[in-house]
C-alpha cells in the first residue's frame, strides 16, 4: 500500500500544481512509482464529451505511474469557482467514501500519491465539509505550498497553524516564488524559515517552464521513510 501526502497551499494561486508536478518527477527519479491526484477541480474545460482539468493533465504528464481519470479525478466541474459553487449548480454532493475508494485504488497500484487539494486549506467542498475535512477524515499528511509574494507571511502562518490545529501531521513547507520581481523576497523567507512551526523542505524558483521541471527534495524523502504506508 503506497503513502499518501496531501498538498495544499496558501491560497488558490500559490503554485500547488506547479509543486505536486515537480515533486512527482522529482521522487519517481528517486525510484518511487508515483501518481498525482486531484479529488476536486473546478475551471475545467469541455473536451470529447468529457470535462479537462489543466492541473490532472499536468499530474497525468508528471506521474511516473499512468491511472485512471475517474481516480485520478473523480469530481470535475467546468465552472471556474469554489468547488462548493461549482458541485451544488451541477447538482452533485462530493462524497467522500467515493474519494477514499479513488484514493485506495492509486494506493494500491503505486509507492507514492500525491492529493492536490483546491484553494487554501479551508476552501468549502460543501456546506458542511472543507479540504481541512477531507485531509482530517483520510488522515492525510500535509505539506504547505507558500506563494511567496506579499501578505504570504500571514498566510503561510495562518495556515501552518491550522493544519496543526487538525488531525493531520503538517510535515513541512515549499517556498514557490510566484514573481521573480517581488521586493525583498530573501527578507520574507528568511522571516518564514524562523517563523514557521515545520521544516522548509524546498524552493522553487520562478521559472517560465516551472512546471517541467522535477524536485528531488530529499527532505520529503527522509520524512516519507518515517510515515506507515
Amino acid at each position: 500500500m503506497g503513502k499518501v501526502v496531501f498538498i495544499t497551499g496558501t491560497d488558490t494561486d500559490a503554485g500547488k500544481s506547479v509543486v505536486t508536478a515537480q515533486l512527482l518527477r522529482g521522487l519517481a527519479r528517486q525510484g518511487l512509482r508515483t501518481v498525482g491526484m486531484k479529488p476536486v477541480a473546478s475551471g475545467c474545460e469541455a473536451r470529447d464529451g468529457d470535462l479537462w482539468s489543466s492541473d490532472v493533465a499536468l499530474h497525468a504528464c508528471a506521474s511516473s505511474l499512468k491511472a485512471d481519470r475517474a481516480l485520478t479525478s473523480p469530481y470535475r466541474f467546468e465552472p471556474p469557482v469554489s468547488p462548493h459553487i461549482a458541485a451544488s449548480e451541477a447538482g452533485v454532493l462530493i462524497d467522500l467514501a467515493r474519494l477514499r475508494s479513488a484514493l485506495d485504488a492509486l494506493r494500491q497500484a503505486s509507492d507514492l500519491v500525491l492529493v492536490e487539494g483546491a484553494g487554501g486549506w479551508l476552501a468549502p467542498l460543501s456546506d458542511t465539509m472543507s479540504m481541512a475535512d477531507l485531509a482530517d477524515e483520510l488522515a492525510l499528511p500535509v505539506v504547505l505550498v507558500v506563494g511567496m509574494k506579499l501578505g504570504c507571511i500571514n498566510h503561510a502562518l495562518l495556515s501552518a497553524r491550522a493544519i496543526m490545529q487538525g488531525q493531520c501531521r503538517l510535515l513541512g513547507w515549499v517556498a514557490n516564488q510566484l514573481d521573480p520581481a517581488m521586493l525583498r523576497y530573501d527578507e520574507n523567507l528568511t522571516y518564514l524559515k524562523q517563523a514557521m512551526p515545520v521544516p522548509l523542505l524546498a524552493e522553487v524558483l520562478y521559472e517560465p517552464d516551472a512546471a517541467n521541471k522535477a524536485l528531488p527534495c530529499p527532505a520529503l524523502l527522509s520524512l516519507l521513510d518515517q510515515l506507515e504506508g
